[in-house]
Protein backbone atom coordinates (compact mmCIF):
# COMPACT_ATOMS: atom_id res chain seq x y z
CA UNK A 1 0.00 0.00 0.00
CA UNK A 2 1.43 3.41 -0.97
CA UNK A 3 1.88 6.26 1.49
CA UNK A 4 -0.97 8.14 -0.19
CA UNK A 5 -3.28 5.12 0.12
CA UNK A 6 -2.30 4.70 3.77
CA UNK A 7 -3.12 8.36 4.44
CA UNK A 8 -6.53 8.03 2.78
CA UNK A 9 -7.27 4.88 4.76
CA UNK A 10 -6.47 6.71 7.99
CA UNK A 11 -8.75 9.58 6.95
CA UNK A 12 -11.63 7.19 6.27
CA UNK A 13 -11.02 5.45 9.59
CA UNK A 14 -10.81 8.74 11.46
CA UNK A 15 -14.06 10.13 10.04
CA UNK A 16 -15.86 6.90 10.94
CA UNK A 17 -15.48 7.55 14.66
CA UNK A 18 -17.98 10.40 14.62
CA UNK A 19 -20.31 8.94 11.98
CA UNK A 20 -23.94 8.39 12.97
CA UNK A 21 -25.19 4.82 12.93
CA UNK A 22 -25.62 1.68 14.94
CA UNK A 23 -22.11 0.41 14.18
CA UNK A 24 -20.54 3.44 15.89
CA UNK A 25 -22.66 3.28 19.06
CA UNK A 26 -19.98 1.69 21.31
CA UNK A 27 -17.44 4.31 20.25
CA UNK A 28 -19.84 7.11 21.10
CA UNK A 29 -20.77 5.54 24.42
CA UNK A 30 -17.16 5.51 25.58
CA UNK A 31 -16.59 9.07 24.40
CA UNK A 32 -19.60 10.23 26.43
CA UNK A 33 -17.84 8.92 29.51
CA UNK A 34 -14.93 11.33 28.91
CA UNK A 35 -17.15 14.36 28.38
CA UNK A 36 -18.74 14.25 24.91
CA UNK A 37 -22.31 15.50 24.49
CA UNK A 38 -24.49 15.00 21.40
CA UNK A 39 -23.24 18.15 19.66
CA UNK A 40 -19.59 17.29 20.35
CA UNK A 41 -19.62 14.36 17.94
CA UNK A 42 -19.73 16.79 15.02
CA UNK A 43 -16.61 18.66 16.18
CA UNK A 44 -13.00 17.92 15.17
CA UNK A 45 -11.26 15.68 17.69
CA UNK A 46 -7.86 17.20 18.43
CA UNK A 47 -5.08 15.34 20.18
CA UNK A 48 -3.20 17.34 22.79
CA UNK A 49 0.17 15.70 23.36
CA UNK A 50 1.11 16.89 26.84
CA UNK A 51 4.84 16.56 27.57
CA UNK A 52 4.58 17.79 31.16
CA UNK A 53 6.99 16.23 33.65
CA UNK A 54 8.55 17.33 36.91
CA UNK A 55 11.67 15.23 36.39
CA UNK A 56 13.34 18.08 34.49
CA UNK A 57 12.97 21.88 34.52
CA UNK A 58 12.66 21.73 30.73
CA UNK A 59 9.11 20.36 30.94
CA UNK A 60 8.08 21.70 34.32
CA UNK A 61 5.98 24.58 32.96
CA UNK A 62 4.10 22.61 30.32
CA UNK A 63 1.18 21.56 32.53
CA UNK A 64 -0.27 25.07 32.72
CA UNK A 65 0.25 25.45 28.96
CA UNK A 66 -1.55 22.20 28.18
CA UNK A 67 -4.48 23.20 30.40
CA UNK A 68 -4.79 26.56 28.62
CA UNK A 69 -4.52 24.86 25.22
CA UNK A 70 -7.33 22.47 26.15
CA UNK A 71 -9.56 25.41 27.08
CA UNK A 72 -8.64 27.36 23.93
CA UNK A 73 -9.33 24.37 21.67
CA UNK A 74 -12.78 23.96 23.19
CA UNK A 75 -13.50 27.63 22.70
CA UNK A 76 -12.37 27.38 19.07
CA UNK A 77 -14.82 24.55 18.38
CA UNK A 78 -12.75 21.40 18.86
CA UNK A 79 -13.02 18.45 21.21
CA UNK A 80 -9.52 18.16 22.70
CA UNK A 81 -8.30 14.83 24.04
CA UNK A 82 -5.18 15.11 26.14
CA UNK A 83 -2.61 12.36 26.46
CA UNK A 84 0.86 12.19 27.97
CA UNK A 85 4.17 11.85 26.19
CA UNK A 86 7.44 10.97 27.87
CA UNK A 87 10.62 12.90 28.36
CA UNK A 88 14.02 12.12 29.78
CA UNK A 89 16.39 14.78 31.04
CA UNK A 90 19.55 14.94 28.96
CA UNK A 91 21.23 17.25 31.46
CA UNK A 92 20.53 15.00 34.45
CA UNK A 93 21.46 11.77 32.67
CA UNK A 94 24.57 13.28 31.04
CA UNK A 95 27.72 11.27 31.65
CA UNK A 96 25.84 8.18 32.87
CA UNK A 97 24.43 5.00 31.38
CA UNK A 98 21.06 6.76 31.44
CA UNK A 99 22.18 9.05 28.62
CA UNK A 100 21.96 6.05 26.29
CA UNK A 101 18.19 6.44 26.48
CA UNK A 102 18.17 10.07 25.34
CA UNK A 103 18.13 9.55 21.58
CA UNK A 104 15.98 6.46 22.08
CA UNK A 105 13.38 8.72 23.68
CA UNK A 106 13.03 10.62 20.39
CA UNK A 107 11.74 7.41 18.79
CA UNK A 108 9.54 6.56 21.77
CA UNK A 109 7.92 10.00 21.64
CA UNK A 110 7.36 9.80 17.88
CA UNK A 111 5.95 6.29 18.08
CA UNK A 112 3.70 7.17 21.03
CA UNK A 113 2.17 10.24 19.39
CA UNK A 114 1.65 8.39 16.10
CA UNK A 115 0.10 5.44 17.94
CA UNK A 116 -2.39 7.49 19.95
CA UNK A 117 -3.45 9.77 17.11
CA UNK A 118 -4.03 6.92 14.70
CA UNK A 119 -5.62 4.57 17.24
CA UNK A 120 -8.03 7.27 18.42
CA UNK A 121 -8.67 8.75 14.96
CA UNK A 122 -7.60 12.30 15.72
CA UNK A 123 -8.49 15.06 13.26
CA UNK A 124 -5.65 17.32 14.39
CA UNK A 125 -2.77 17.52 16.84
CA UNK A 126 -1.30 20.14 19.14
CA UNK A 127 2.01 18.83 20.47
CA UNK A 128 4.04 20.37 23.29
CA UNK A 129 7.63 19.76 24.31
CA UNK A 130 10.52 21.06 26.37
CA UNK A 131 13.64 18.91 26.56
CA UNK A 132 15.85 18.20 23.56
CA UNK A 133 14.23 15.09 22.04
CA UNK A 134 10.65 16.30 22.58
CA UNK A 135 10.81 18.55 19.54
CA UNK A 136 12.15 16.18 16.87
CA UNK A 137 10.14 13.32 18.35
CA UNK A 138 6.93 15.29 17.98
CA UNK A 139 7.86 16.51 14.50
CA UNK A 140 8.65 13.01 13.28
CA UNK A 141 5.19 11.93 14.43
CA UNK A 142 3.58 14.99 12.87
CA UNK A 143 5.23 14.23 9.53
CA UNK A 144 4.17 10.58 9.65
CA UNK A 145 0.58 11.35 10.59
CA UNK A 146 0.08 14.24 8.16
CA UNK A 147 -3.01 15.51 9.96
CA UNK A 148 -3.26 19.26 10.66
CA UNK A 149 -0.83 19.92 13.48
CA UNK A 150 1.10 22.60 15.33
CA UNK A 151 3.98 22.43 17.79
CA UNK A 152 4.26 24.59 20.91
CA UNK A 153 7.58 24.84 22.72
CA UNK A 154 7.45 24.87 26.51
CA UNK A 155 9.97 27.69 26.58
CA UNK A 156 13.52 28.43 27.64
CA UNK A 157 14.85 28.81 31.16
CA UNK A 158 15.98 32.22 32.38
CA UNK A 159 19.67 32.51 33.20
CA UNK A 160 21.04 31.93 36.65
CA UNK A 161 23.40 34.50 38.14
CA UNK A 162 26.53 34.27 40.23
CA UNK A 163 29.45 36.65 40.66
CA UNK A 164 28.19 38.96 37.91
CA UNK A 165 27.90 36.18 35.30
CA UNK A 166 24.90 34.70 33.50
CA UNK A 167 24.84 30.95 34.15
CA UNK A 168 23.38 27.96 32.30
CA UNK A 169 23.61 24.24 32.94
CA UNK A 170 26.80 24.17 30.86
CA UNK A 171 28.37 26.51 33.42
CA UNK A 172 28.05 23.71 35.96
CA UNK A 173 29.66 21.13 33.67
CA UNK A 174 32.55 23.46 32.86
CA UNK A 175 32.99 24.29 36.53
CA UNK A 176 33.76 20.61 37.20
CA UNK A 177 36.65 20.81 34.76
CA UNK A 178 37.83 24.11 36.23
CA UNK A 179 37.77 22.67 39.74
CA UNK A 180 39.67 19.53 38.66
CA UNK A 181 42.30 21.72 37.01
CA UNK A 182 42.66 23.83 40.18
CA UNK A 183 41.28 26.96 38.52
CA UNK A 184 38.39 27.46 40.98
CA UNK A 185 37.84 26.38 44.58
CA UNK A 186 35.16 24.05 45.91
CA UNK A 187 32.96 26.84 47.23
CA UNK A 188 32.83 28.50 43.79
CA UNK A 189 31.94 25.13 42.25
CA UNK A 190 29.09 24.71 44.74
CA UNK A 191 27.76 28.23 44.18
CA UNK A 192 27.71 27.77 40.40
CA UNK A 193 25.80 24.51 40.84
CA UNK A 194 23.31 26.18 43.20
CA UNK A 195 22.58 29.09 40.85
CA UNK A 196 22.82 27.58 37.34
CA UNK A 197 19.15 26.59 36.91
CA UNK A 198 16.77 29.05 38.62
CA UNK A 199 13.39 27.70 37.45
CA UNK A 200 11.32 26.14 34.68
CA UNK A 201 12.40 25.95 31.08
CA UNK A 202 14.86 24.24 28.74
CA UNK A 203 18.60 24.87 28.91
CA UNK A 204 19.16 28.55 28.27
CA UNK A 205 21.78 28.91 25.52
CA UNK A 206 21.49 28.02 21.85
CA UNK A 207 21.77 24.39 22.88
CA UNK A 208 19.75 21.57 21.35
CA UNK A 209 16.31 22.42 22.77
CA UNK A 210 16.41 26.05 21.69
CA UNK A 211 18.01 25.08 18.38
CA UNK A 212 15.21 22.64 17.60
CA UNK A 213 12.47 25.04 18.68
CA UNK A 214 14.06 27.59 16.31
CA UNK A 215 14.10 24.95 13.56
CA UNK A 216 10.37 24.30 13.96
CA UNK A 217 9.58 28.01 13.87
CA UNK A 218 11.78 28.44 10.78
CA UNK A 219 9.91 25.59 9.08
CA UNK A 220 6.59 27.30 9.73
CA UNK A 221 5.23 24.62 12.08
CA UNK A 222 5.02 26.91 15.11
CA UNK A 223 4.11 30.58 15.50
CA UNK A 224 6.55 33.48 15.06
CA UNK A 225 8.66 34.34 18.13
CA UNK A 226 7.42 31.25 19.99
CA UNK A 227 10.75 29.38 19.91
CA UNK A 228 12.62 31.81 22.18
CA UNK A 229 9.99 32.74 24.78
CA UNK A 230 10.79 32.11 28.44
CA UNK A 231 8.82 29.25 29.99
CA UNK A 232 7.74 31.32 32.98
CA UNK A 233 6.54 34.40 31.06
CA UNK A 234 2.86 35.09 30.39
CA UNK A 235 3.48 35.49 26.66
CA UNK A 236 4.07 31.74 26.50
CA UNK A 237 0.49 31.17 27.76
CA UNK A 238 -0.85 33.57 25.16
CA UNK A 239 1.24 31.79 22.54
CA UNK A 240 -0.33 28.39 23.20
CA UNK A 241 -3.83 29.88 23.17
CA UNK A 242 -3.15 31.48 19.78
CA UNK A 243 -1.60 28.22 18.56
CA UNK A 244 -4.84 26.41 19.39
CA UNK A 245 -6.84 28.90 17.33
CA UNK A 246 -4.40 28.66 14.39
CA UNK A 247 -4.60 24.87 14.51
CA UNK A 248 -8.39 24.98 14.27
CA UNK A 249 -8.11 27.22 11.23
CA UNK A 250 -5.65 24.72 9.69
CA UNK A 251 -8.10 21.88 10.35
CA UNK A 252 -10.92 23.76 8.63
CA UNK A 253 -8.61 24.57 5.69
CA UNK A 254 -7.21 21.00 5.62
CA UNK A 255 -3.68 22.50 5.87
CA UNK A 256 -1.41 19.53 6.47
CA UNK A 257 2.17 19.18 7.73
CA UNK A 258 3.51 17.87 4.45
CA UNK A 259 2.17 20.99 2.74
CA UNK A 260 4.51 22.89 5.04
CA UNK A 261 7.42 20.49 5.72
CA UNK A 262 8.72 20.68 2.16
CA UNK A 263 12.25 20.71 0.79
CA UNK A 264 12.16 24.51 0.95
CA UNK A 265 11.17 24.42 4.61
CA UNK A 266 14.06 22.11 5.46
CA UNK A 267 16.48 24.37 3.62
CA UNK A 268 15.11 27.35 5.56
CA UNK A 269 15.60 25.47 8.82
CA UNK A 270 19.21 24.61 7.99
CA UNK A 271 19.91 28.25 7.13
CA UNK A 272 18.54 29.39 10.48
CA UNK A 273 20.57 26.75 12.36
CA UNK A 274 23.72 28.12 10.74
CA UNK A 275 22.80 31.75 11.40
CA UNK A 276 22.05 31.24 15.10
CA UNK A 277 25.05 28.98 15.77
CA UNK A 278 22.85 26.00 16.62
CA UNK A 279 23.57 22.53 17.95
CA UNK A 280 25.18 19.69 15.98
CA UNK A 281 22.14 17.63 16.96
CA UNK A 282 20.10 19.66 14.49
CA UNK A 283 21.81 17.74 11.69
CA UNK A 284 20.77 14.38 13.10
CA UNK A 285 17.21 15.48 13.85
CA UNK A 286 16.57 17.28 10.56
CA UNK A 287 17.70 14.18 8.66
CA UNK A 288 15.24 12.11 10.71
CA UNK A 289 12.40 14.59 10.27
CA UNK A 290 13.00 14.73 6.52
CA UNK A 291 12.93 10.93 6.37
CA UNK A 292 9.54 10.95 8.12
CA UNK A 293 8.23 13.57 5.69
CA UNK A 294 9.62 11.76 2.60
CA UNK A 295 11.78 14.78 1.78
CA UNK A 296 15.23 13.99 0.34
CA UNK A 297 17.96 15.46 2.55
CA UNK A 298 21.62 14.57 3.03
CA UNK A 299 24.76 15.81 4.75
CA UNK A 300 25.79 17.45 1.48
CA UNK A 301 22.81 19.79 1.76
CA UNK A 302 24.04 21.07 5.11
CA UNK A 303 27.48 21.76 3.70
CA UNK A 304 26.08 23.59 0.67
CA UNK A 305 23.89 25.87 2.79
CA UNK A 306 26.66 26.43 5.35
CA UNK A 307 28.81 28.08 2.70
CA UNK A 308 26.07 30.61 1.91
CA UNK A 309 24.99 31.55 5.44
CA UNK A 310 27.07 33.46 8.02
CA UNK A 311 26.76 33.04 11.79
CA UNK A 312 24.87 36.16 12.89
CA UNK A 313 24.13 35.47 16.57
CA UNK A 314 26.49 35.76 19.55
CA UNK A 315 24.93 33.05 21.69
CA UNK A 316 26.15 30.55 24.24
CA UNK A 317 27.82 28.07 24.40
CA UNK A 318 30.69 29.76 22.57
CA UNK A 319 29.14 33.25 22.57
CA UNK A 320 28.09 35.72 25.23
CA UNK A 321 24.31 35.73 25.35
CA UNK A 322 21.46 33.43 26.37
CA UNK A 323 18.19 32.78 24.57
CA UNK A 324 16.08 35.31 26.50
CA UNK A 325 18.54 37.97 25.27
CA UNK A 326 18.07 36.66 21.73
CA UNK A 327 14.29 36.90 22.16
CA UNK A 328 14.47 40.53 23.27
CA UNK A 329 16.71 41.29 20.27
CA UNK A 330 14.11 40.05 17.80
CA UNK A 331 14.52 36.29 17.90
CA UNK A 332 14.16 33.95 14.96
CA UNK A 333 11.96 36.32 12.86
CA UNK A 334 14.67 38.99 12.90
CA UNK A 335 17.29 36.47 11.78
CA UNK A 336 14.97 35.11 9.09
CA UNK A 337 14.25 38.59 7.75
CA UNK A 338 17.99 39.22 7.33
CA UNK A 339 18.39 35.88 5.56
CA UNK A 340 15.36 36.54 3.36
CA UNK A 341 16.69 39.95 2.31
CA UNK A 342 19.96 38.35 1.24
CA UNK A 343 18.49 35.57 -0.82
CA UNK A 344 19.25 32.56 1.35
CA UNK A 345 15.69 31.87 2.52
CA UNK A 346 12.67 30.65 0.56
CA UNK A 347 10.08 33.34 1.16
CA UNK A 348 7.36 31.41 -0.67
CA UNK A 349 7.43 28.48 1.77
CA UNK A 350 4.06 27.94 3.49
CA UNK A 351 3.49 28.20 7.26
CA UNK A 352 0.85 26.73 9.57
CA UNK A 353 -0.97 30.09 9.55
CA UNK A 354 -1.63 29.80 5.81
CA UNK A 355 0.74 32.68 5.13
CA UNK A 356 4.06 32.37 3.37
CA UNK A 357 7.32 33.02 5.19
CA UNK A 358 7.63 36.35 3.37
CA UNK A 359 4.16 37.38 4.52
CA UNK A 360 4.89 36.37 8.12
CA UNK A 361 8.08 38.46 8.07
CA UNK A 362 6.61 41.48 6.30
CA UNK A 363 6.58 43.75 9.36
CA UNK A 364 9.90 42.57 10.82
CA UNK A 365 12.66 45.23 10.50
CA UNK A 366 15.13 44.71 7.70
CA UNK A 367 18.07 45.20 10.06
CA UNK A 368 18.57 44.28 13.72
CA UNK A 369 18.31 47.10 16.23
CA UNK A 370 21.57 49.01 16.78
CA UNK A 371 20.75 49.02 20.52
CA UNK A 372 21.73 45.35 20.86
CA UNK A 373 24.62 43.15 19.73
CA UNK A 374 23.08 39.69 20.09
CA UNK A 375 22.09 39.62 16.40
CA UNK A 376 24.64 40.99 13.96
CA UNK A 377 23.82 42.57 10.59
CA UNK A 378 24.64 40.56 7.45
CA UNK A 379 27.76 42.62 6.67
CA UNK A 380 29.21 42.23 10.18
CA UNK A 381 28.75 38.56 11.10
CA UNK A 382 30.39 36.63 13.87
CA UNK A 383 31.67 34.20 11.23
CA UNK A 384 31.53 34.52 7.46
CA UNK A 385 30.24 30.97 6.99
CA UNK A 386 28.12 28.54 8.96
CA UNK A 387 29.65 26.69 11.87
CA UNK A 388 28.53 23.07 11.32
CA UNK A 389 31.10 21.59 8.97
CA UNK A 390 30.71 18.21 7.29
CA UNK A 391 34.03 16.34 7.38
CA UNK A 392 34.97 13.29 5.36
CA UNK A 393 38.11 11.23 4.91
CA UNK A 394 39.45 7.82 5.74
CA UNK A 395 38.15 8.16 9.32
CA UNK A 396 34.61 9.06 8.25
CA UNK A 397 33.73 7.86 4.73
CA UNK A 398 30.01 8.56 5.35
CA UNK A 399 30.71 11.86 7.05
CA UNK A 400 31.08 13.51 10.45
CA UNK A 401 30.04 16.85 11.94
CA UNK A 402 32.36 19.46 13.43
CA UNK A 403 31.11 22.53 15.27
CA UNK A 404 33.66 25.32 14.83
CA UNK A 405 32.14 28.31 16.63
CA UNK A 406 34.63 29.64 19.15
CA UNK A 407 37.47 27.58 17.62
CA UNK A 408 40.74 29.49 17.14
CA UNK A 409 42.58 26.63 15.41
CA UNK A 410 40.52 25.03 12.64
CA UNK A 411 43.17 22.42 11.93
CA UNK A 412 44.85 20.13 14.41
CA UNK A 413 47.15 17.16 13.89
CA UNK A 414 48.16 15.11 16.88
CA UNK A 415 48.53 11.68 18.41
CA UNK A 416 45.36 9.69 19.00
CA UNK A 417 44.35 9.05 22.60
CA UNK A 418 41.89 6.19 22.26
CA UNK A 419 39.06 5.40 24.68
CA UNK A 420 36.38 2.74 24.40
CA UNK A 421 33.79 4.69 26.41
CA UNK A 422 32.92 8.16 27.64
CA UNK A 423 33.60 7.30 31.28
CA UNK A 424 37.22 6.21 30.75
CA UNK A 425 37.92 9.33 28.71
CA UNK A 426 36.41 11.67 31.29
CA UNK A 427 38.49 10.16 34.07
CA UNK A 428 41.67 10.61 32.04
CA UNK A 429 40.85 14.30 31.48
CA UNK A 430 40.08 14.90 35.17
CA UNK A 431 43.30 13.09 36.12
CA UNK A 432 45.36 15.44 33.93
CA UNK A 433 46.40 12.73 31.46
CA UNK A 434 45.33 14.64 28.34
CA UNK A 435 47.85 17.17 27.06
CA UNK A 436 47.81 20.03 24.57
CA UNK A 437 48.09 18.66 21.03
CA UNK A 438 46.33 15.37 21.76
CA UNK A 439 43.41 14.15 19.64
CA UNK A 440 41.01 12.26 21.89
CA UNK A 441 38.95 9.48 20.31
CA UNK A 442 35.87 8.08 22.06
CA UNK A 443 34.39 5.15 20.17
CA UNK A 444 31.75 2.45 20.49
CA UNK A 445 29.34 5.21 21.52
CA UNK A 446 27.42 5.37 18.22
CA UNK A 447 23.74 4.59 17.58
CA UNK A 448 24.31 0.81 17.57
CA UNK A 449 27.47 0.59 19.65
CA UNK A 450 26.42 2.66 22.65
CA UNK A 451 23.70 1.95 21.97
CA UNK A 452 21.96 5.29 21.88
CA UNK A 453 24.73 7.63 20.73
CA UNK A 454 25.39 9.40 24.03
CA UNK A 455 26.24 13.08 24.17
CA UNK A 456 29.76 13.93 25.33
CA UNK A 457 29.14 17.13 27.29
CA UNK A 458 31.02 15.91 30.35
CA UNK A 459 34.39 15.29 28.64
CA UNK A 460 34.14 18.31 26.33
CA UNK A 461 33.26 20.59 29.25
CA UNK A 462 36.11 19.09 31.26
CA UNK A 463 38.49 19.91 28.39
CA UNK A 464 37.22 23.49 28.29
CA UNK A 465 37.39 23.76 32.08
CA UNK A 466 40.99 22.53 32.04
CA UNK A 467 41.95 25.30 29.61
CA UNK A 468 42.58 22.90 26.70
CA UNK A 469 39.69 23.89 24.45
CA UNK A 470 41.93 25.44 21.78
CA UNK A 471 44.63 22.79 21.84
CA UNK A 472 42.90 19.39 22.13
CA UNK A 473 40.71 17.75 19.49
CA UNK A 474 37.98 15.24 20.26
CA UNK A 475 36.44 12.76 17.82
CA UNK A 476 33.56 10.37 18.53
CA UNK A 477 30.93 8.25 16.85
CA UNK A 478 28.63 9.52 19.60
CA UNK A 479 27.01 12.96 19.77
CA UNK A 480 27.62 16.26 21.48
CA UNK A 481 25.34 18.34 23.62
CA UNK A 482 24.26 21.62 22.15
CA UNK A 483 26.29 23.08 25.00
CA UNK A 484 29.53 21.70 23.59
CA UNK A 485 32.12 23.82 21.79
CA UNK A 486 35.79 23.52 20.90
CA UNK A 487 37.54 21.43 18.23
CA UNK A 488 35.14 18.51 18.49
CA UNK A 489 33.89 16.12 15.81
CA UNK A 490 30.88 13.87 16.30
CA UNK A 491 28.52 11.60 14.36
CA UNK A 492 31.50 9.79 12.81
CA UNK A 493 30.08 7.28 10.32
CA UNK A 494 30.32 4.41 9.86
CA UNK A 495 30.51 3.93 13.61
CA UNK A 496 32.97 1.65 15.39
CA UNK A 497 30.40 -1.04 16.22
CA UNK A 498 29.85 -1.83 12.53
CA UNK A 499 33.54 -1.80 11.69
CA UNK A 500 33.93 1.84 10.72
CA UNK A 501 37.52 3.09 10.43
CA UNK A 502 37.29 4.78 13.84
CA UNK A 503 37.39 1.22 15.30
CA UNK A 504 40.82 0.67 13.71
CA UNK A 505 42.68 3.64 15.22
CA UNK A 506 45.37 2.77 17.75
CA UNK A 507 46.95 4.81 20.53
CA UNK A 508 49.53 7.17 19.08
CA UNK A 509 48.36 7.12 15.45
CA UNK A 510 48.55 10.62 14.00
CA UNK A 511 45.12 12.10 13.26
CA UNK A 512 44.14 15.30 11.45
CA UNK A 513 41.00 17.37 11.88
CA UNK A 514 40.83 20.11 9.22
CA UNK A 515 37.66 22.18 9.14
CA UNK A 516 38.89 24.30 6.21
CA UNK A 517 39.52 21.26 4.01
CA UNK A 518 36.51 19.30 5.33
CA UNK A 519 38.92 16.54 6.27
CA UNK A 520 39.04 13.89 8.98
CA UNK A 521 41.80 11.35 8.54
CA UNK A 522 44.18 9.01 10.30
CA UNK A 523 47.67 8.99 8.82
CA UNK A 524 47.64 5.36 7.72
CA UNK A 525 47.86 3.76 4.31
CA UNK A 526 44.92 1.96 2.77
CA UNK A 527 46.94 -1.23 3.11
CA UNK A 528 47.46 -0.76 6.84
CA UNK A 529 43.78 0.00 7.37
CA UNK A 530 42.86 -3.11 5.41
CA UNK A 531 45.22 -5.21 7.53
CA UNK A 532 43.70 -3.90 10.75
CA UNK A 533 40.18 -4.39 9.44
CA UNK A 534 40.93 -8.03 8.68
CA UNK A 535 41.99 -8.50 12.31
CA UNK A 536 39.05 -6.59 13.81
CA UNK A 537 36.17 -8.48 15.38
CA UNK A 538 32.91 -6.83 16.41
CA UNK A 539 32.35 -6.59 20.15
CA UNK A 540 29.38 -8.42 21.65
CA UNK A 541 26.26 -6.28 22.06
CA UNK A 542 26.13 -4.44 25.35
CA UNK A 543 22.41 -5.18 25.73
CA UNK A 544 20.53 -8.30 24.62
CA UNK A 545 17.04 -7.53 25.98
CA UNK A 546 14.80 -4.54 26.35
CA UNK A 547 14.52 -1.20 24.61
CA UNK A 548 18.24 -0.63 24.07
CA UNK A 549 18.63 -4.05 22.45
CA UNK A 550 15.68 -3.35 20.14
CA UNK A 551 17.06 0.08 19.31
CA UNK A 552 20.52 -1.27 18.49
CA UNK A 553 18.98 -3.84 16.17
CA UNK A 554 16.84 -1.30 14.27
CA UNK A 555 18.76 1.99 14.24
CA UNK A 556 20.37 3.34 11.06
CA UNK A 557 23.64 5.18 10.61
CA UNK A 558 23.90 8.68 12.04
CA UNK A 559 24.57 9.87 8.49
CA UNK A 560 20.93 9.03 7.77
CA UNK A 561 19.47 10.48 10.96
CA UNK A 562 19.73 7.42 13.27
CA UNK A 563 16.15 6.49 12.42
CA UNK A 564 14.56 3.19 13.33
CA UNK A 565 12.23 2.63 10.37
CA UNK A 566 14.72 2.64 7.52
CA UNK A 567 14.37 -0.78 5.95
CA UNK A 568 15.90 -0.30 2.50
CA UNK A 569 19.50 -1.04 3.54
Amino acid sequence: MSRQEQTQERLNWRSAVITEGVARTPNRAMLRAVGFDDEDFTKPIVGLANAYSNLTPCNLGIWRLAARAEKALREAGAMPQMFGTITVSDGISMGTEGMKYSLVSREVIADAIETVCNAQAMDGLLATGGCDKNMPGAMIAIARLNIPAIFVYGGTIKPGHYDGQDLTIVSAFEAVGEYSAGRIDEETLREIERHACPGAGACGGMYTANTMSSVIEAMGMSLPYSSTMAAEDDEKVRNIEESARVLMDAIRANRRPRDIMTRKAFENAIAVVMAVGGSTNAVLHLLAMAHAADVPLSLDDFEAIRKRVPVLCDLKPSGRYVTVDFHRAGGVPQVMKILLNHGVLHGDALTITGQTIAEVLADVPDEPSPDQDVIRPWDNPLYDEGHLVVLRGNLAPEGAIAKVTGVKKRRITGPARVFESEETCLQAILDGKIQAGDVVIIRYEGPKGGPGMREMLAPTSAIIGAGLGDSVGLITDGRFSGGTYGMVVGHVAPEAAVGGPIALVQEGDMVTIDADQNLLEVHLSDEELARRRAEWTPPPPRYTRGVLAKYARLVSSSSRGAVTDLFDE
